[in-house]
């Protein structure tokens, strides 16, 4: 039996776990890096998984919004905004059932090139070109999924150094990665002030 990557994104060993184990889980987590602190968000697909009692994307996307906005929302909730994540992972969870038959790793198992992996991640909902390009340096950098292209795919997030949750593998670099994120809002806001 093949070893499970080593994810350590979350601080939580149990929730780093469902994160290296279950394909829909890292994309769900990526998904939830929004307006939220990055190991807070992937968090989140274990806490599905403890509450729901799965994170297969055909029965998420199946079940009845309301609850499942309800197994969100139960503190310590999967997002600061439970209600509008929980409709978009069922909308995620419904497109992973529809294109690859609830198998998301398929995204980049399928993928013909680095750029054709970026444009099936971009296709996801609530992932943007910079979400897209992260979420492939993630899978190239602690998956070893590096279809030919990918750094071209993904620009900067290729490069070493601690730009990204691609570049976390532990609390260490999670600080890293929150001082390089602080440096450039900052540099941003002083650019548009000047």
């Amino acid at each position: 039996m093949p070893s499970t990557p080593a994810i350590h994104i979350t601080g939580d060993e149990a929730a780093d776990r469902v994160l290296a184990e279950d394909p829909f889980a890292l994309v769900v987590g990526m998904m939830l890096d929004q307006q939220y602190p990055m190991e807070h968000a992937f968090r989140g697909p274990a806490k599905v998984l403890e509450r729901f009692g799965t994170l297969d994307p055909a029965r998420i996307a199946a079940a009845d919004p309301e609850e499942f906005a309800s197994v969100c929302a139960t503190p310590p909730a999967i997002h600061r905004f439970p209600g509008s994540m929980a409709a978009r992972l069922q909308e995620l969870a419904a497109l992973v059932q529809e294109r690859y038959d609830g198998h998301a790793e398929r995204l980049w198992t399928e993928a013909a090139s680095g750029k054709d992996l970026l444009k099936r991640v971009q296709a996801l909902p609530g992932f943007g070109k910079q979400k897209a390009q992260i979420f492939v340096a993630l899978l190239a950098k602690q998956l070893d999924v590096r279809p030919e292209g990918w750094e071209q795919a993904v620009g900067d997030y290729a490069l070493e150094g601690y730009r990204s949750v691609a570049d976390v593998v532990d609390g260490d670099s999670l600080q890293k990665v929150r001082d390089f994120k602080k440096a450039a809002k900052a540099a941003a806001k002083a650019k548009t002030a000047g």
